[in-house]
């Protein structure tokens, strides 16, 4: 697996676009976030239809079209260093199809950043435009409002990345080993029904998998990851880390299950590194070649994550 192009980092006045490509957005939590952004001498627009709510389905944040107008505009606008999502939820599948992405990609790089549902998009990013992204808290996420580790680590991979390349586990390996590789990843869930889908590659091959999930328990984790593996999209993963498991049941029962599915890939498989839908989540970057060492419980980058 291929690096994929590192978009620049931030700098103090960048420009920064807001949109909502998921789930319907609360008002207050917005407006915190985009106080928070300004207090790092951000400019922060918000898209159109960020605050809207679709008629019939309400876990949409607004229209398919529209939510895919604002990011499209957002992305190709010149004058945006940066696209933040503001929430995840569910919709990004819904959208990811109506994206021109011969535009997108002659707009050229810039920062991406969003997770759980974005993951779709992560997955787009990089197999239609070969670009690095961010996966990490949204701007109107209650972690990222109120939680200053996750606001720290996001703030530092945005201005300083070269102070973030090291991640720590806070657990034991799953299984031991050291493997190098390209990152990639996001929610369990998104990367199994994305398998086959236009805009997701075919697998993880050469990667170093990063997964983690909310809300499901560990039958469906079960599913989620046999169904990759059934696939073969797991064919050739380097190394796999594990973020949170929120709401997934007690981990001593959903433990057996990562064992169980991800022991016989053979490759080093890190437990609780801290990204995902925990608290004081850390970004961490998709595209990015890296060394996963699970007897050290690290994942240390080999460059920043934006250049």
């Amino acid at each position: 697996m291929k690096e994929l192009l590192r978009p620049s980092r931030l700098a103090p006045g960048a420009r920064v676009a807001v949109v909502a490509p998921s789930g319907p957005v609360a008002e207050e939590r917005l407006q915190a976030g985009l106080d928070l952004l300004r207090g790092w001498d951000l400019d922060p627009v918000v898209a159109p239809h960020v605050l809207d709510r679709h008629r019939s389905l309400p876990h949409l944040a607004g229209a398919d079209a529209d939510r895919a107008a604002d990011l499209q505009h957002a992305w190709c606008d010149p004058g945006v260093d940066a696209v933040l999502c503001a929430r995840g939820g569910y919709g990004a599948q819904r959208v990811v199809d109506l994206l021109d992405w011969d535009a997108m990609r002659a707009a050229g790089p810039k920062v991406f950043v969003g997770f759980s549902d974005s993951t779709a998009l992560h997955e787009a990013f990089a197999f239609r435009l070969g670009l690095a992204t961010l996966y990490g808290p949204v701007a109107a996420g209650i972690d990222f409002v109120k939680n200053a580790r996750a606001q720290d680590h996001l703030r530092a991979t945005l201005f300083a990345p070269e102070t973030v390349r090291t991640l720590r586990s806070a657990g034991v390996p799953l299984a031991p080993g050291r493997a190098r590789g390209v990152t990639l990843g996001g929610c369990l869930t998104l990367l199994a029904t994305g398998c086959g889908t236009p805009h997701s590659r075919a697998g993880a091959r050469g990667g170093l998998l990063l997964i983690e999930d909310v809300g499901e328990p560990p039958y469906r984790v079960d599913r989620a990851l046999t169904q990759l593996l059934r696939t073969g999209w797991l064919d050739g993963v380097a190394g796999v880390a594990l973020g949170s498991w929120d709401r997934c049941g007690p981990y001593a029962e959903l433990r057996p299950v990562l064992a169980d599915r991800l022991g016989g890939l053979g490759v080093p498989v890190v437990e609780e590194l801290g990204f995902g839908h925990c608290e004081g989540a850390l970004t961490v970057p998709f595209g990015v070649g890296a060394v996963l060492d699970a007897d050290e419980g690290t994942l240390t980058l080999d460059a920043p994550a934006l250049r």
